[in-house]
């Protein structure tokens, strides 16, 4: 795996430092290594990862879940599969929440639909493929680990405390509906195709992002000095956890564009910790999210809801600090 990731960075010393000839001293000679090296790199991955993910969900779909969660609804071992089914669907914020609403009308526990809606954005396919290249396969599994436990605490927590009514009324008034399989008559040919149409689909949309995102990064790993980071996220300090969480209310971003900005960050010398805090807050703590979620939340559910990740992914940061 090196090897593969080594090529990259290969790759991009020679166009740099030696087709373009820019000295490796001055910062944009720099940042443009850092660019092409990464930016090929987590282009690739995700470009494998789309096509893995697509190719699952012609098989883990929506009405697979939703079945396969009312058969399992005891408290517990319900959240604890809920969050891992989570943690390999590929679905975002975006299209968890109208399966949230299915497991609502499918008399899916509160608990247990929320430690499903809890770790899906917070980790899938194409974080944890970056992940592995950038930080290996321990801060991987710690990650991944991580993701799922937040879901089946913070969903076990929330059904214990009672907030099952503060899920919107309209949801409430669903008549119960039971999750049917319906027989998928599609050839393996017809699989492939609806894989390639949708894998392709969502990498024209997102490249985008991944652009600017490594823009981003390649930008602050070149020209800020670390100095600068040390300043205002040291070590030492136990705010800069909780207050770099609290600056992701506003943002609403994927992995995928968040995570160029995450390495460059750490390579700077902002902690671990506090950079994945940051992240985590990103995808699943934005003011644009809890806009979706207010269509399936009362506020006081809502704010329950974020409350309760919010301590899970400052604790989260400590934890990874502590590690690593």
């Amino acid at each position: 795996m090196e090897a593969f990731f080594e090529t990259f960075r290969a790759l991009a010393d020679y166009l740099v430092f030696t087709l373009m000839d820019i000295p490796a001293e001055v910062w944009y000679g720099e940042s443009l290594r850092f660019f092409i090296a990464n930016f090929s790199k987590i282009f690739v991955l995700f470009v494998i990862a789309m096509y893995v993910m697509n190719a699952v969900t012609q098989y883990l779909s929506y009405d697979r879940i939703g079945v396969f969660l009312q058969k399992h609804k005891t408290l517990g071992v319900g959240n604890l599969l809920a969050a891992s089914l989570g943690a390999v669907s590929p679905f975002c914020s975006c299209s968890s929440v109208p399966l949230f609403a299915g497991m609502m009308q499918g008399r899916v526990p509160l608990g247990i639909s929320l430690s499903f809606l809890i770790t899906s954005p917070l980790v899938n396919e194409v974080a944890i493929a970056v992940f592995w290249a950038t930080y290996g396969w321990k801060v991987t599994l710690v990650y991944v680990t991580s993701g799922i436990l937040l879901g089946v605490i913070g969903g076990m927590v929330l059904d214990k405390m009672g907030f099952e009514k503060y899920v919107a009324d309209w949801i409430k008034e669903l008549e119960y509906k039971e999750n049917r399989l319906e027989e998928d008559a599609r050839t393996i040919t017809d699989r492939i195709a609806d894989v390639h149409h949708k894998s392709s689909a969502t990498i024209y949309k997102l490249v985008p992002y991944i652009f600017a995102g490594m823009l981003a990064g390649a930008f602050i790993h070149g020209y800020i000095p670390a100095s600068f980071f040390e300043s205002y996220m040291p070590d030492s300090s136990l705010l800069a956890v909780p207050l770099s969480v609290v600056m992701t209310i506003p943002l609403y971003l994927d992995a995928v564009s968040i995570l160029p900005v995450i390495e460059s960050l750490v390579g700077k010398g902002v902690p671990l910790g506090t950079a994945i805090a940051f992240m985590m807050g990103t995808i699943g703590l934005s003011l644009p999210e809890a806009l979706l979620l207010k269509k399936v939340m009362k506020t006081k559910l809502l704010a329950a809801f974020f409350t309760t990740i919010g301590i899970g992914m400052v604790l989260s940061g400590y934890f990874f600090n502590l590690v690593f």
